[in-house]
């Protein structure tokens, strides 16, 4: 029996975000088809994917790699809608329910959530009346649960929930190194949505990949704890062992990261306390590294009049950064700008910003990253 809602969920939920490419740039069908199918064999259960994934890529590989391929009700679907982006009116907001379940052939959502809630655009959910849109289509049996994904302050997580205490889940950003990140503010708003009794959905557990890779500082202390455990096991299993949790999404880009991922997840065992102590350690030491907190969520490139690759640049830059790969750094963004805008050619309009969900000062990122790659 269920001590909180989604407590018998697997804990590792498959993010498809970040979803394998071919030479093209387009989604690897028959990769991803592996994928799922080691995913569905482990016992593993619940997909994420979004209407704004790829430009509706995610939600059309969803079809062809899960959807036609396994029995509906043995697996479970989330997506959002996004009303903030590409969204003028709020006909064209409600429009993108009917076209995920188009794109996706579900018939139905397990989990529906309004996309990216922060304080620049929550209301516009309510401005478009998007909350009682989503209650409809539950009573009509088109979701089966609905919450939303949230990337700002404690505070206006608690006037969310505050004023609308029947969502069922909410999805947050939640990794050990932005645990007390002011930023992020992952600790705090676990604490609200825990406090409301909201269950989570964990996103950025490897907080776009970095914690795959981290500084040397951090993969010391974590091959002393345990020399053969994989970086990104330590992050996805400490967030997968707080309390609360439903699953936590791992948006895996090839097979090896998802036979990895399974590895330690098929068989989910929370973290112990000499493990936990050494994450506390980690924590320690990236306290003062001067990276750029990007998740390469590209949401900020949709509406670049100058077409900047942003998360490209910033890769190069921590580089330099992190790893004082200055020359390696160099080679990166020159190959990220080859034919598009450079750091040079922002004009600050600030449309990066308002779409950031790491709440990223992009304008000046981007005029440090300039002045760096130019010199």
């Amino acid at each position: 029996m269920e001590t909180y809602f989604g407590e018998n969920t697997p804990k590792l939920g498959f993010g498809l975000m970040r979803l394998p490419k071919t030479k093209n740039g387009r989604i690897d069908i028959e990769q991803t088809k592996k994928m799922v199918d080691l995913f569905m064999d482990a016992g593993l259960t619940y997909f994420d994917t979004a209407f704004v994934y790829d430009g509706g890529e995610s939600e059309r590989a969803a079809k062809a790699a899960l959807v036609d391929r396994y029995p509906r009700e043995s697996f479970t679907l989330a997506t959002k809608l996004c009303a903030w982006q590409q969204s003028p009116t709020e006909e064209a907001a409600k429009q993108q329910f009917y076209t995920s379940l188009e794109r996706t052939g579900a018939g139905y959502f397990d989990y529906y959530l309004l996309h990216a809630l922060q304080s620049s655009n929550y209301r516009i959910y309510d401005k478009y009346h998007i909350w009682d849109f989503v209650k409809e289509q539950k009573e009509k049996g088109r979701i089966r649960h609905w919450g939303f994904s949230f990337h700002s302050t404690p505070d206006v997580l608690d006037t969310i929930l505050t004023e609308h205490p029947d969502v069922e889940f909410v999805q947050l950003q939640l990794n050990y190194a932005d645990w007390e990140n002011p930023d992020v503010t992952s600790r705090g708003n676990y604490e609200v949505a825990r406090r409301h009794g909201k269950s989570i959905v964990v996103m950025e557990p490897v907080k776009g990949g970095a914690l795959a890779n981290p500084p040397v500082k951090v993969q010391k202390i974590l091959r002393e704890a345990d020399k053969d455990a994989s970086f990104a096991s330590w992050a996805i299993r400490y967030a997968a062992s707080l309390e609360g949790i439903i699953t936590v999404l791992s948006g895996m880009s090839d097979l090896a990261q998802m036979k990895d991922n399974l590895s330690y997840m098929k068989n989910f065992r929370p973290l112990n306390e000499t493990e936990q102590a050494a994450i506390r350690k980690a924590q320690e030491a990236m306290t003062g590294i001067a990276s750029i907190p990007c998740t390469a969520c590209h949401y900020c490139t949709a509406g670049c009049p100058r077409q900047i690759p942003i998360p490209e640049i910033f890769a190069a830059r921590n580089k330099q950064l992190v790893w004082g790969q200055l020359e390696q750094g160099r080679r990166e963004y020159e190959k990220a700008t080859a034919d598009v805008g450079t750091a040079a050619d922002c004009i600050a309009c600030g449309q990066c910003e308002s779409a950031c969900p790491q709440q990223i000062d992009v304008v000046t990122r981007l005029k440090d990253c300039a002045t760096v790659f130019s010199s």
